[in-house]
């Protein structure tokens, strides 16, 4: 899929990895909407750096959680952009505890914001790319969903649940050459890694990451774009991890 003059729909586009792929995206030619619940100055700032690429740019407010919610983002970014070509999820939020740490709420609402969002989402968008006669969807796993995850029992669970989704959902569209993948991120330096302490961080470079680093979020950016321009993925889920997922020791 060439990018030039797409619109790209991007859940939790104001921060991380959401807002690196929004402007990536545009750097390619495509015009963007964000979805968030932030909508303030974060929000603001992507959406002027998109503009200053000469993209199109508009802020969607809105909680991925509800599933009304999420299918109104999509009709919104049709609505103010004239359709819809590209769905990235992005939104999301880290889950700590285990089993018997995690509340009840907290487990709830992990499926809602990682999973059930994900079915709203698609169900909303699909429509709209079968007019079209193609489209890309990308969804963020995570490397805790492939190995699982000591402390996050219900994060990892919901990220595992998005790689069948891709499966099952890029076989059903393949006919109408809408493409499904999703990227798997380890350890990317956004705020979502700020609880870690210093002694945390310096054991996943030395220890746990082989590329000894953490990864950016331009790093996973890419990789979407990679996985929405190139018309021969789909069903895919590739980690983006430094390597972390392969090791045995």
């Amino acid at each position: 899929m060439k990018l030039e003059n797409k619109v790209a729909l991007i859940t939790g586009g104001a921060n991380g990895i959401g807002a690196a792929a929004a402007e990536e995206l545009a750097r390619r030619g495509a015009d963007i909407a964000i979805a968030d619940l932030e909508t303030d100055r974060s929000a603001a700032g992507v959406k002027a750096d998109v503009e200053n690429l000469g993209r199109k740019c508009v802020v969607i407010p809105g909680d991925m959680g509800n599933p009304e919610d999420a299918a109104r983002c999509v009709q919104e970014a049709v609505k103010l952009m004239g359709g819809i070509d590209v769905l990235i999820h992005c939104a999301g939020g880290a889950v700590p505890g285990g089993v018997m740490e995690v509340t009840s709420e907290a487990w709830y609402n992990a499926f809602d914001v990682h999973v059930h969002a994900v079915f709203h989402l698609c169900r909303a968008a699909l429509p709209y790319m079968k007019q079209r006669g193609e489209g890309a969807i990308v969804l963020v796993s995570s490397a805790a969903g492939l190995r699982g995850c000591l402390g996050a029992v219900a994060y990892a669970v919901v990220k595992g649940a998005i790689p069948p989704f891709v499966r099952a959902l890029a076989r059903e569209l393949a006919d109408s050459n809408i493409r499904v993948n999703a990227i798997a991120p380890g350890i990317i330096r956004t705020r979502f890694q700020d609880y870690l302490k210093p002694e945390q961080v310096k054991n996943n470079i030395e220890n746990r990451i082989p590329l000894h680093r953490e990864g950016r979020p331009q790093d996973a950016a890419e990789l979407i774009a990679a996985l929405v321009t190139n018309d021969f993925i789909t069903g895919e889920t590739i980690p983006i991890d430094g390597g972390m997922t392969m090791r045995i020791v």
